[in-house]
């Protein structure tokens, strides 16, 4: 018996676990989906908050108005309807003649607007198809029944302007024609124009002076986006809008100028750096070739050059893009360039290019791009004999693609390569002019450009290095 009752109170605990589990998970999915349909654009959703309150204020007084007032009104013109024909009746049950049934279908006809014709006995006609909106069709019915209290047929569809009622009688069936407007409220589609009419002019207004707010937050995006790129403000962007756009606008203003003046700052101040210790390296060449050729003499001149290398990959990378100015550049020619400098290298270096009809010209900060091409390349060549270069365009952004033949690097390191004066093996090369500075730089001037680099497998069994930016 234990046995039992754990088997029969462990279900329900697990049960309403399970239950609040699939809750919960429910409505995560559920609030992803309503996020994944609900639009992204700030536009679209200023209009959402501006449709949907008065979409809901309409839905709300329309249900008041037909549950208060039309259904209401239809209500009492069907119960008055109701009263005429049972008086109708009342009277046609004390009319013995001819004359008196005249007197009485010209009193219905001038007193009570109401077509009165007595029919031979017989079945009632067929129940017809409840319209849609049978709002009359119910409430007259529930009025007749309540106040005739005779077996009736009803059509409320077949003539628009009318209704026709009949009700059996021992003599005969009675038939009754009332005006439409007679028994149900006719005029209630003024309100839903009106309703509707005004919400149309509420939402073109709202959408006019929303698009005038919208558009300094897009000017201001535009010009963010391009800063970042490295691209020229565009023409005509200034502060403007609503206060806190205006606020925002002069902000990002006034951080592009102090960060265009670091950079000049500093630019300048590499420049000197850069002219003073090249003078030095310069007299230290020409003092080594003063003294002759011997084993310590080359040795020395080795180390002066690789100094000078280094120093330069200092200064580039202390440099970044030197504040150069995007301009639209030829990227076969550039990439011909490259290939060209390559040869320095004595390993076999390959430029392929997608046929186009017309070469790719796009803004570039062509002696910064140059050079990060040129670190991905010299890179290459350093661990491999073959080196290939693509370029291809995917979408809105074009792809620079340095393959070798290389060993590769693992993938846990592949992030850390992108640090400053990081070596994989700390041990190798370090007679070799290398600073650890060229993937960095190169990453650095990528990002200039609003892209990124990443490391791949070559399909040369080496290392595949990827430079993106947007078009």
């Amino acid at each position: 018996m234990v046995a039992a009752r754990d088997i029969d109170n462990r279900p329900a605990a697990s049960v309403l676990s399970r239950g609040l589990q699939l809750a919960r998970y429910g409505w995560a999915n559920l609030s992803t989906f309503a996020a994944d349909l609900l639009p992204k654009g700030l536009y679209a959703r200023a209009l959402i908050i501006i449709i949907a309150p008065i979409v809901v204020l309409e839905g709300v007084i329309a249900f008041v108005f037909m549950e208060r007032h039309w259904e209401a009104v239809t209500r009492r013109l069907s119960e008055a309807t109701a009263r005429d024909i049972s008086a109708l009746i009342e009277v046609y049950d004390t009319a013995h003649d001819d004359t008196q049934l005249a007197r009485l279908t010209n009193m219905a006809r001038e007193k009570l607007n109401l077509s009165m014709q007595v029919l031979p006995s017989g079945e009632l006609p067929a129940a017809r198809p409840k319209p849609f909106f049978d709002f009359l069709d119910k409430a007259l019915s529930r009025e007749i029944s309540k106040y005739v209290r005779r077996p009736f047929w009803i059509d409320t569809v077949g003539n628009s302007r009318h209704v026709e009622i009949r009700v059996k009688h021992e003599t005969g069936i009675l038939r009754f024609i009332a005006v439409r407007s007679q028994t149900y409220a006719s005029k209630s589609h003024i309100f839903l124009y009106w309703m509707v009419g005004s919400s149309v002019i509420l939402l073109t207004v709202a959408i006019m002076f929303l698009r005038n707010q919208i558009r300094p937050i897009l000017k201001l995006a535009e010009a963010a986006d391009a800063f970042g790129k490295g691209r020229p403000v565009p023409e005509g962007f200034r502060p403007r809008g609503a206060r806190e756009v205006r606020q925002a606008s002069m902000a990002f203003a006034e951080m592009r100028d102090r960060i265009t003046t670091h950079v000049d700052q500093r630019t300048t101040m590499l420049a000197g750096v850069s002219h003073d210790l090249r003078t030095v390296l310069t007299r230290f060449k020409l003092e080594l070739a003063l003294l002759g050729e011997s084993a310590e003499i080359q040795s020395m001149k080795a180390d002066v050059n690789e100094m000078q290398h280094m120093l330069e990959d200092y200064l580039a990378f202390a440099r970044g893009d030197g504040g150069e100015v995007a301009a639209d550049t030829n990227l076969r020619e550039l990439l011909e360039e490259v290939q060209d400098d390559a040869e320095i290298y004595g390993k076999q270096v390959e430029l392929r290019l997608r046929k186009r009809r017309n070469d790719l010209v796009l803004p570039l900060k062509r002696q910064a791009f140059k050079r990060a091409v040129t670190n991905l390349v010299s890179n290459a060549a350093r661990y491999g004999d073959r080196i290939v270069i693509r370029a291809a365009t995917e979408g809105s952004w074009l792809r620079v693609e340095v393959d070798d033949d290389g060993p590769g690097i693992p993938i846990d390191e592949r992030d850390n390569v992108f640090r400053p004066f990081y070596r994989i093996d700390r041990s190798r090369n370090q007679d070799v002019g290398n600073s650890g500075l060229g993937l960095a730089i190169a990453k650095d001037i990528a990002k200039s450009h609003g892209g990124d680099i990443a490391l791949g497998e070559s399909s040369m069994g080496g290392l595949r290095a990827i430079i993106s930016v947007p078009l």
